[in-house]
């Protein structure tokens, strides 16, 4: 049950290792600003799950600056990948994307561009937009799926079908163009083969990618109430690691494993709190995919 780590990805695909730069375009989302709801999903932070990006009230360029600049201690003269994270990265006029995205593919330190968004905002002169950049760099598409269960999708309020999903899947893949799928695990009242069944559908969607995230409690969102007044439990460390070892055993050996846990920010993490200590955990999690190795 080996699995293909990102980092091992990054040195096989560009022969070093690289280093993310997580950037704030000032983007909304339609979950947001009226279009299908104002209150963003039930779990999305005031920042749009983008707690650790840069400023956006600087530039493309000064972003990625101030971000090598954060890890230059870990790295000199490295490269990076521009990673558009906060809210929805491709819910903006074209124009206004390909003055953006034409930045970032544009600083020469720069080997590729991540772009976070939601299967429903994928218009065709979009995708003709990142068919374009992917020709200069390597882009990216990371799609925000979570769940393929309509029942949770409602209660977070996703705002999209699975079969979107497929078809936005389907014609990112014909482009060309690669795909990572984020997955949540511990959705309230989601079981614990629920989760792997999001995990399994994902790894025969076509996606190259797939990010695990742990469900974060944050202060502020309508989760916090719901995990206040008692309506739902978090995973414990050990149930976590285990589920992740088992999603990663239902994974095709080529899919690159992006992420097995998250980082929420201290300042506001409700819950779980155990997941704030993170080198504890990817360490647990090492032993627990090592010994579903030895056992299979």
């Amino acid at each position: 049950m080996e699995y293909y780590s990102l980092n091992q990805y990054l040195k096989d695909t560009f022969g070093e290792k690289v280093y993310k730069i997580a950037l704030d375009g000032g983007f909304t989302c339609p979950n947001r600003d009226g279009t299908l709801g104002t209150g963003g999903c039930i779990f999305c932070s005031g920042a749009g799950s983008g707690e650790f990006a840069e400023n956006r009230m600087l530039s493309i360029t000064e972003q990625i600056e101030r971000g090598k600049k954060r890890v230059w201690q870990k790295i000199q003269d490295g490269k990076y990948i521009a990673y558009f994270q906060a809210f929805t990265n491709t819910y903006a006029p074209v124009e206004h994307l390909e003055q953006l995205y034409d930045e970032a593919v544009s600083h020469p330190d720069v080997v590729a561009v991540s772009v976070a968004t939601r299967p429903d905002c994928l218009p065709d002169e979009v995708i003709r937009l990142l068919c374009k950049m992917n020709q200069k760099k390597p882009v990216w598409v990371e799609l925000g799926l979570q769940t393929i269960h309509e029942k949770t999708a409602r209660y977070i309020r996703r705002g999209y079908s699975l079969s979107v999903f497929d078809e936005a899947v389907k014609r990112l893949k014909e482009e060309g163009i690669i795909v990572i799928v984020h997955a949540i695990l511990g959705l309230p009242e989601e079981s614990r083969e629920q989760m792997l069944e999001t995990a399994e559908y994902i790894g025969k969607s076509g996606a190259d990618g797939i990010k695990l995230q742990l469900l974060h409690v944050m202060k502020g969102t309508d989760l916090e109430k719901e995990y206040l007044a008692g309506k739902f439990d978090v995973l414990t460390m050990e149930e976590y690691v285990e589920l992740v070892a088992d999603c990663i055993a239902r994974l095709p050996e080529h899919m690159v494993i992006h992420r097995m846990t998250g980082d929420g920010d201290k300042r506001i993490l409700v819950a779980p709190l155990w997941s704030g200590d993170k080198k504890r955990v990817l360490n647990a999690l090492t032993r627990a995919i090592r010994q579903k190795e030895r056992l299979l």
